[in-house]
């Protein structure tokens, strides 16, 4: 099972030519083991998951799997979401036969599929996966919001470990007392609007924030769960880190910062990043 309470999502590298920079991105990955990040979310809920072809990320599986240090020590999370069912069964297929710790699975954009279709769709991923999977629910980039029922319904299956963004305040408490297992956990999809989602339920976090600052953003999490206070200085970094990747487009920030350091996370895929 996923174990750990912050994962960091990466963003994908990319070549000047917007074809997949793999090492680009395993050298931001090992960069952040470095510096003690135990969990990390790839070709996940950066918002490039969709722009990624099955041959993309199945290459992105192979190279990771080669990394032995990191895929032996680190909680691994790959995203799983497409406009087809089928190129997401055969990802998942692929993914029962790694090392690769667990699966974020989202839903596909713009087809509207039914609540019945979305549970038929889940089920079937998780079960090719066979890998604990965190549900992501995300309406805004998607057109699609899973239920209450069909979220509850899905936490009895065994692998379904949580969700990612499930709604908001009065959404949780209804899920929460519908679901009879204390092993299912609510992830805050990134740093915004956190403090408030902690009051309300949710108990992980899945961080942008924390490609650049991961130890500063587990810290503060950390204590955000454990209702410590925070100091004004801990306060002070966390809002100077927040300003840095949240004014404007995250992804776009965090690929300007990433690269400065000098890992070559490169540039977004056009529209993202066409006017800087």
């Amino acid at each position: 099972m996923l174990s750990e309470k912050v994962h960091i999502a990466v963003p994908t590298a990319f070549f000047e030519d917007e074809s997949v920079n793999i090492q680009g991105t395993i050298s931001h990955i090992r960069d952040l083991f470095k510096k003690g990040v135990k969990s990390v979310l790839v070709s996940g809920s950066t918002g490039e998951q969709h722009s990624l072809s099955l041959q993309e990320k199945i290459e992105i599986i192979n190279a990771l799997e080669l990394e032995e240090e990191l895929i032996g020590n680190m909680e691994i999370i790959f995203g799983v979401a497409s406009i087809r069912q089928k190129e997401a069964e055969e990802l998942a297929e692929k993914i029962r036969h790694t090392k690769i710790s667990g699966i974020m699975l989202g839903y596909p954009p713009y087809v509207l599929p039914t609540q019945e279709e979305a549970c038929v769709y889940a089920k079937r991923i998780i079960h090719l996966s066979n890998k604990p999977a965190i549900l992501y629910n995300n309406p805004k980039r998607t057109g699609f919001d899973l239920s209450e029922k069909s979220i509850i319904q899905l936490s009895k299956v065994d692998l379904v470990i949580g969700i990612k963004d499930a709604g908001n305040k009065e959404k949780v408490e209804r899920i929460k007392n519908g679901i009879h297992r204390n092993d299912f956990y609510f992830y805050a999809g990134g740093e915004v609007d956190v403090e408030e989602k902690v009051l309300h339920g949710y108990d992980r976090l899945s961080s942008i924030a924390g490609n650049v600052s991961p130890a500063e953003i587990s810290q503060w999490f950390q204590k955000l769960l454990m209702k410590q206070k925070v100091s004004k200085q801990e306060s002070d970094t966390i809002e100077n880190i927040m300003e840095q990747v949240f004014q404007g487009n995250a992804i776009v920030n965090l690929k300007k910062i990433i690269n400065h350091k000098g890992i070559p996370i490169g540039i977004c895929r056009s529209p993202i990043g066409n006017i800087y």
